[in-house]
């Protein structure tokens, strides 16, 4: 009895550490929560008694869990793309977080740069992607990692270093697109506010839709002149536009860009919907979370 009540006291101690690191690993909150429960039921059957860093134990049992249920996923898509036609890969689309993230998750979140991260890290080997967030986000030594994947420490770092590799190079790549579709986004509602049709046309595409309006003078006579409450933002973490009002965002507008023009505007309104999104507001120097 109080052996289990150690347990439980070192597993709560540990668990929003052990679901940041489930979460990073699965890139899902419901299968991360789903991996720290396996891991308590390993833990609560396990032995104790040579236990001397807890926290380094219980990483290790949930990096074990999530490297298992990595190499099924991988083998579950593997069996579905043998039973397709041959063609082109299709991409499997990244996973975000349902409901309220530890604090952890959200420094995580932060320092990320998000669904490029997710999908980047997806294309991995389940043991690069645990060599790199292990090391790379948590900190853990590959002299704890090796065992894990079955490697030697070195062999351990150099799946690190693969991984990171690749993770860099989509870094730089979605900064470069995010960069960009900003200022694309600020020049439109620059352009909007100031009444500047011809700026507009300019940034359009020929064929956009918005507002269930189709092609680039519709939708430029639309905005023209409109835009005076709209804000700059950056909403889940993509550039976008806010009409806010009394500091409260009550309407998000969504854009998407192909080769350097805006081919659709979507406007979403829903209190519910906007509630959600992560909004931060943007400005001449300064920043609002809201």
């Amino acid at each position: 009895m109080i052996e289990q009540d150690w347990l439980s006291e070192r597993f709560a101690e540990h668990q929003d550490r052990l679901h940041a690191v489930a979460y990073r690993m699965l890139g899902s909150s419901g299968e991360a929560e789903d991996a720290v429960q396996e891991a308590w039921l390993r833990v609560s059957r396990a032995d104790t008694s040579q236990v001397e860093n807890p926290g380094g134990w219980l990483t290790t049992i949930v990096a074990r869990v999530c490297l298992n249920m990595l190499d099924a996923r991988r083998a579950r898509r593997e069996d579905v793309a043998g039973a397709l036609p041959p063609g082109p890969a299709t991409p499997q689309p990244s996973v975000h977080p349902n409901g309220q993230a530890g604090p952890e998750d959200e420094a995580l979140l932060a320092d990320s740069v998000g669904v490029a991260l997710m999908v980047v890290l997806d294309t991995l080997t389940p043991a690069e992607r645990l060599a790199f967030v292990l090391h790379d986000v948590f900190a853990v030594s590959f002299a704890e990692i090796g065992p894990i994947i079955d490697r030697s420490p070195a062999a351990a770092r150099q799946l690190a270093s693969r991984a990171r590799r690749r993770v860099q190079g989509t870094a730089q790549a979605s900064d470069a697109a995010q960069s960009a579709k900003r200022d694309i986004v600020e020049a439109f509602l620059a352009a909007s506010r100031n009444g500047d049709f011809n700026a507009l046309l300019e940034l359009l595409d020929p064929d956009v839709v918005a507002v269930e309006l189709r092609g680039a003078r519709a939708v430029a006579s639309f905005f023209s002149g409109r835009a005076e409450a709209a804000r700059l933002a950056l909403v889940d973490g993509v550039p976008a536009a806010v009409w806010a009002q009394r500091g409260q965002p009550k309407a998000v507008f969504a854009f998407t860009i192909s080769d350097g023009k805006i081919t659709h505007i979507a406007i979403d309104a829903d209190p519910d919907r906007v509630r959600d999104h992560d909004i931060v507001l943007l400005g001449t120097g300064n920043t609002e979370r809201r």
